[in-house]
C-alpha cells in the first residue's frame, strides 16, 4: 500500500470521527455519561501507547484490546444520548451478544476455508494463547456493530418513516429465502478458482435467506420494518457496518496479529489491508448480523414457548 493510499484512509476515517464527535457534542443528552467510558477510552490509548513502545504482548493481541475499550466507550456515549444502553440494561443480553458473536462468525471462517478470502498472520506460536485471541477478536464482532448502530440510531435524525405497507405474502417470503439458500450454497458449488470472486453473495445471502424467516416467526425484521415504512434500523445498521469496517481495517493495519486479504480482486489498490472494492461489504456485513443474531434469538424463544407448552400439557395429564 502506498503512503497515498494509507493517508486516504486516515482522512476518511478522521473525517468522520470529527464529524460524529460534533453530531454527538450538538446532540441532546438523556442520561449521565458512567465512568467505564473513561475506562474505555483509556484502553484505546493504553493500546496505541503500548503499540508505538513496541510492546509484544500488546502488538499481538492490539486488535481485541482495542475493541474492548471501543465497545465500553460506545456503549457509555449510546447511555449518555438515550439515557440506557445494552451493557447497563441488560448486562446479561450483552454477555449473550459477546457470546454468539464467536460461533456466528467461524460461519465465515468456514465458508473462507473454501473461498480463501483472507489468512491470518503474526499469530502467537502457543496455541492457547493463539485461541485466546481467536475468541476475544470474534467476541468483539457482534457487539461493535450493535452498539456502533445504537449510536447511530441516537446521532442521526429519526426521521425515517415512510408508507405503510401490506403484510408481506408467503410467496414473496419463500422466494426470498430460496434465493439466499441459492447465494449461500453457490460459492460452496462451483470450483475454488471461481468461488474466490463470490463471497459477495455470502455477505448478502444470509439477509435474504433468514429475514423472511424471522419475519414468519414473529421475530424482529427488516421485512417488517419496509412493512411499516421505518428505514431507520436500516439506515443506523448500514452507517455502522461502514465506520466498523474502517475501523476494523486501521486498527488491524498496525496489529502484529493481523489478517490480510488474499481475494484476486484490486490487491494493488488497498486502503489499509482492505482492497478499496471489499469496502463495499462491510455495510451488508452489519445488516447480515442483525438478521443473523435475530434468528437465533427467534428460534431460541421459539424453542423456549414450545417447551414451555409441552410442560405445561405434561402437567395438565399428570
Amino acid at each position: 500500500m502506498t503512503n497515498f493510499h494509507l493517508a486516504v484512509g486516515v482522512a476518511a476515517l478522521t473525517a468522520i470521527g470529527a464529524f460524529l464527535v460534533s453530531k454527538y457534542f450538538r446532540a441532546p443528552k438523556r442520561g449521565s455519561f458512567p465512568p467505564y467510558g473513561w475506562l474505555g477510552l483509556a484502553i484505546i490509548a493504553g493500546a496505541e501507547l503500548g503499540l508505538l513502545m513496541n510492546y509484544a504482548d500488546v502488538r499481538t493481541f492490539f486488535t481485541p484490546i482495542a475493541w474492548t475499550g471501543y465497545l465500553l466507550l460506545t456503549d457509555a456515549a449510546v447511555r449518555r444520548l438515550k439515557g440506557g444502553s445494552r451493557l447497563t440494561d441488560s448486562p446479561r443480553q450483552f454477555l449473550e451478544l459477546c457470546f454468539w458473536s464467536v460461533p456466528l462468525w467461524l460461519i465465515f471462517e468456514a465458508y473462507n476455508l473454501r473461498l480463501k478470502n483472507w489468512r491470518y498472520t503474526g499469530l502467537p506460536s502457543n496455541p492457547w494463547a493463539a485461541g485466546v485471541g481467536y475468541v476475544w477478536s470474534f467476541a468483539t464482532i457482534w457487539p461493535a456493530i450493535f452498539e456502533t448502530a445504537d449510536l447511530m440510531e441516537g446521532l442521526i435524525s429519526t426521521r425515517a418513516r415512510g408508507t405503510a405497507r401490506a403484510a408481506m405474502q408467503k410467496r414473496s417470503l419463500a422466494t426470498f429465502s430460496f434465493l439466499g439458500l441459492a447465494m449461500v450454497v453457490v460459492p460452496l458449488m462451483v470450483s475454488q478458482q471461481v468461488s474466490r470472486y463470490l463471497f459477495g453473495l455470502v455477505w448478502l445471502g444470509f439477509i435474504f435467506l433468514l429475514d423472511p424467516l424471522n419475519y414468519l416467526g414473529g421475530g424482529d425484521s427488516l421485512l417488517r420494518d419496509w412493512q411499516k415504512g421505518d428505514w431507520r434500523r436500516l439506515k443506523a445498521l448500514l452507517a455502522s457496518g461502514m465506520i466498523c469496517g474502517l475501523l476494523w481495517e486501521f486498527w488491524n493495519y498496525w496489529a502484529g496479529a493481523k489478517w490480510n486479504y488474499i481475494f484476486p480482486i484490486a490487491q494493488h489498490w488497498k486502503i489499509f489491508e482492505m482492497p478499496v472494492p471489499g469496502y463495499l461489504g462491510f455495510p451488508p456485513f452489519a445488516v447480515e448480523c442483525f438478521v443473523m443474531y435475530e434468528f437465533v434469538q427467534t428460534a431460541r424463544r421459539k424453542l423456549a414457548r414450545a417447551t414451555e407448552g409441552e410442560r405445561l400439557e405434561m402437567t395438565e395429564r399428570g
